[in-house]
């Protein structure tokens, strides 16, 4: 065995060109004030526009009425606006009413006002995005929303066809690869998917047979957002390092297909992304890249939407998955309230809803003799009170742990501090790991 450094024959250097936080530091406050100044500057008073004073407040009014329509659509969503922070809301209204007023003043405004504006808005664009960043968590550095916004490479990525240059030998990190999985059982169109394959997968001339993890991540998401927002890979790369280049095959699936498409793993109008993942992803992985076929090595992680499909995927097919941590899910899956739900995901079928209720499916599959594994973590306090959690999520991950534990499921329930948001979902990956290579022994 011989060692190979990072930059080997079709990877991707990983140092990052402006490895900027977008989350913590100077720059988004520095950007957004920027921005604010720009605005005020290009539409604040004009000498030359008497009228100018009586479109301010219909513009704030029409700012207003915005956010209160983006509130309503987010909260119809489940998405708890309430959470979003005032940048977002202040950032969201100040680019309505700034439009009302470019187009109102346009003809009256000297050509600095004018060209100042053109720059303006879209600073002011550029704002609500850093907002929604911040309260997303969706990226964490300007590098990285480059490489996310450009469908840049993931770190260490190379192509199916130039892993045999890494097999046999001793890499310092593992490699991701991306995969075309066919579609012919589900009919899904997904995106391309990507495997990540642990330092241990190229030890020997042959592959060894690791676990396996399926990796599913938020509504608004796109395969590589457990890399890119998540830091599952850097993750699995520690893990790795500290125990023999071992890790699981991390699986980075398509659950929505879209950006706009809210399908929560289950099989309906929206995709049979159940389907695809059991009867697709998973026997892929295992003929190209030699994972176990055992349940018992198999797991799946999720945040968010992508927590509520990992329990539903576990708890409904326990032949074929031995553990799923749920990182911040809901209760049973959802797209608005129960009515919407069961239109958007089931076509209407309410009987339907039922097969994918993680807790109906629990109850009705009855005793699962301690063979699955459960790991229910949210942000939140959980408490002894009427209200029982200072979450939806963290009253979703107790109830749904105390159906799992009555059901033969070994569970662990954690409410710990932190925002709904990608970096909350990376860190408590960093403690489900070790557990969950533990749970897939």
């Amino acid at each position: 065995m011989h060692t190979v450094t990072v930059g080997a024959p079709g990877t991707v250097s990983t140092a990052p060109p402006l490895d900027i936080s977008l989350l913590h530091g100077w720059f988004s406050p520095a950007f957004e004030a920027l921005a604010v100044f720009a605005l005020v500057v290009a539409l604040g008073r004009r000498s030359d526009d008497g009228r100018h004073w009586f479109w301010i407040p219909m513009a704030v009014s029409v700012g207003g009425a915005v956010c209160a329509g983006a509130w309503f659509w987010l909260d119809t969503q489940g998405w708890m606006p309430e959470t979003a922070p005032v940048t977002f809301w202040f950032f969201a209204g100040a680019l309505a009413a700034g439009l009302l007023l470019a187009v109102v003043g346009w003809r009256s405004a000297r050509w600095w006002r004018r060209t100042l504006t053109v720059v303006a808005l879209p600073l002011v664009a550029i704002g609500v995005a850093l907002a929604a960043d911040q309260w997303s968590g969706y990226y964490t550095s300007v590098d990285r929303a480059w490489d996310g916004l450009t469908a840049g490479p993931l770190p260490h990525q190379t192509s199916p066809a130039k892993l045999v240059a890494f097999q046999g030998t001793n890499t310092p990190t593992g490699v991701i690869v991306p995969i075309a999985v066919p579609a012919n059982r589900s009919h899904f169109r997904h995106r391309t998917e990507y495997v990540y394959l642990p330092p241990a997968w190229f030890h020997t001339p042959r592959p060894t047979a690791l676990p396996a993890v399926i990796m599913i991540g938020g509504v608004v998401t796109t395969p590589e957002d457990w890399v890119r927002s998540g830091n599952a890979a850097a993750t699995a790369d520690r893990y790795a390092s500290a125990h023999g280049g071992v890790a699981p095959i991390m699986v980075l699936i398509d659950p929505t297909g879209s950006l706009t498409n809210d399908t929560e793993c289950v099989d309906g109008p929206r995709g049979n992304v159940d389907t695809h993942v059991v009867d697709e992803v998973r026997p892929y992985v295992i003929s190209h890249f030699g994972a176990s076929p055992f349940a018992r090595h198999w797991g799946v992680v999720g945040w968010s939407m992508g927590g509520t499909c990992a329990v539903d995927l576990a708890v409904r097919h326990p032949d074929m998955f031995g553990a799923f941590a749920d990182i911040s899910g809901d209760l049973v899956p959802n797209a608005g309230d129960h009515a919407g739900s069961v239109r958007a995901l089931f076509g209407g079928n309410s009987a339907a809803l039922d097969r994918f209720d993680p807790t109906t499916v629990m109850v009705r599959h009855g005793n699962y003799d301690g063979r699955l594994n459960g790991w229910f973590q949210s942000e939140g306090r959980w408490a002894d009170s009427p209200r029982g959690g200072s979450t939806p999520q963290i009253r979703a991950a107790h109830s749904l742990s105390t159906t799992a534990a009555r059901v033969g499921i070994r569970t662990v329930f954690r409410g710990t501090p932190g925002g709904h948001s990608w970096a909350y979902g990376a860190n408590a990956f960093v403690d489900v790991l070790p557990w969950l290579m533990s749970a897939l022994r």
